[in-house]
């Protein structure tokens, strides 16, 4: 079984891509930013990044919303406070 990042060590990969296509979906982030997401998963209690205000693409918050609804999907949500 392959695992991606200690975030998600107890899930084989095609559960996480499952779950973060789902998420990428639902919050309609194009699948090439989903390499994006990936470090986030690897640290979920780590610090995540906020918005600067730049109207980056994609802007940061989207991809720590994607990220927590990945996990919340995989049973392992983030139990530190979302950054705002």
């Amino acid at each position: 079984m392959r695992v991606i990042g200690e975030g998600v060590s107890d899930a084989p990969e095609s559960a996480l891509e499952l779950a973060l296509a789902r998420a990428s979906e639902e919050l309609q982030l194009p699948s090439y930013y989903r390499s994006s997401v990936r470090p986030l998963l690897r640290d979920p209690e780590g610090r995540w990044p906020v918005c600067c205000g730049g109207g980056c693409e994609p802007c940061s918050q989207t991809l720590v919303r994607v990220a927590a609804r990945t996990l919340e999907l995989m049973g392992t949500p983030r139990k530190a406070p979302l950054p705002e």
